[in-house]
């Protein structure tokens, strides 16, 4: 008996992937939860498992093809085992190359539905940047190469984030110097644990606190029904690059974890993210976000908002400078942040005080424990 495996459901409102790599061949013989395909969608790169066990005796997509939530992958033969039962009687199914595909709707790392209303939509975002481009061979060579799903994923939701949002980007500076004697005198305790104690892990307890005591930088904007939508939770992701372009895992709960927690939950994710094992509703239910730029270098950059997120704190990588303490100059390790905020809930004033309060924090770590 045959039976047409088709692609299952892989996450709200995601209909499409790309069909980054078949693990499979005709004739093969697979089990229950074998993975099978390798698809990558606008949210995550996800391994495929088989529902049903016994031997291929046709595969419907290919790849760099587009795969179709409920449309046949392979057929499989259940009765059959081994390569000698097969009798191929359909060839791959040809499919729309993802260089072709359209991009059928605006997409997020984070849950759209929440605030449909600063969405762009794809006709409204192909009239602000789908101008006609000339011909680039008529100057020289040139290579044109698919956009995989993450990386159009990417493009689509930065478009809407500056189409929609008036962005405005504070600057400021701590004063990590004491903050790194700590990180460096307590790492061995935190790898023991299972984490690494980087400053992107103190970084989320920080913004936590500041969170707390500042709700406006944990809401979204609805327009749609003039409210602001107060979040009680705070989970915070945070971006990390990859070959296929950026994901942002989400630590969730960061008010109720100890640094170590959060520093083991941070490594275990971001080894998710280069393993590919990242799941959709992992990079879900953000309120805040952190990218941290100072491992590649850079003196400090305004990150663009992560809608439906109101605001996300940049970090630049730290640099010894000149600092007037006591009537001279000290050496001291200097931190750059940058905050990006959505200037129709937060104003100016209020992003100063919540940037001084990191500040504050970054170069008094007691306040951690003090005032949680």
């Amino acid at each position: 008996m045959t039976t047409k495996f088709t692609l299952p459901e892989l996450g709200e409102d995601i209909d499409t992937g790309d069909v980054v790599a078949l693990l499979v061949s005709i004739g093969d013989t697979i089990e229950i939860d074998q993975p099978v395909l390798e698809i990558e969608t606008d949210k995550a790169a996800i391994e495929i498992p088989s529902s049903v066990s016994g031997v291929i005796t046709a595969i419907h997509v290919e790849e760099g093809g587009i795969a179709e939530v409920g449309k046949p992958i392979l057929t499989v033969d259940t009765e059959a085992t081994g390569e000698a039962a097969i009798t191929p009687t359909e060839t791959p199914q040809k499919t729309v190359p993802a260089r072709e595909a359209v991009l059928r709707s605006p997409v997020s790392v984070v849950e759209q539905k929440e605030t449909p209303a600063i969405v762009a939509t794809e006709t409204q975002l192909t009239a602000g940047i789908a101008e006609p481009l000339p011909d680039f061979s008529k100057w020289g060579a040139i290579e044109r190469a698919a956009m995989g799903g993450i990386r159009r994923a990417t493009a689509t939701h930065m478009a809407a984030a500056w189409a929609t949002i008036p962005h405005v980007t504070n600057f400021d500076k701590a004063d990590i110097t004491e903050l790194e004697k700590l990180r460096k005198q307590y790492t061995s305790k935190v790898e023991a644990a299972g984490g690494k104690l980087t400053i992107t892990a103190i970084l989320l307890k920080i913004a936590a606190g500041a969170l707390q005591q500042f709700p406006q930088f944990c809401a979204s904007v609805d327009m749609e029904k003039a409210e602001i939508i107060y979040k009680k939770y705070y989970h915070i992701g945070v971006a990390v690059d990859t070959p296929q372009g950026l994901l942002v895992p989400v630590i969730r709960d960061v008010d109720q974890k100890s640094i170590i927690k959060l520093a083991v939950e941070l490594s275990q994710a971001v080894e998710k993210v280069k393993n590919r094992k990242l799941g959709l509703e992992e990079m879900q239910g953000g309120t805040f976000t952190i990218s941290n730029l100072g491992g590649i270098g850079g003196t400090n950059f305004a990150p663009l908002i992560n809608t439906p997120e109101v605001a996300i704190l940049g970090v630049a990588r730290g640099q010894i400078e000149p600092v007037f303490i006591d009537d001279q100059f000290q050496p001291r390790l200097m931190l750059p942040l940058a905050l990006s905020y959505d200037h129709r809930l937060i104003d100016g004033a209020d992003a100063a005080r919540f940037l001084r309060r990191l500040v504050d924090v970054l170069e008094n770590p007691f306040l951690i424990a003090l005032e949680g």
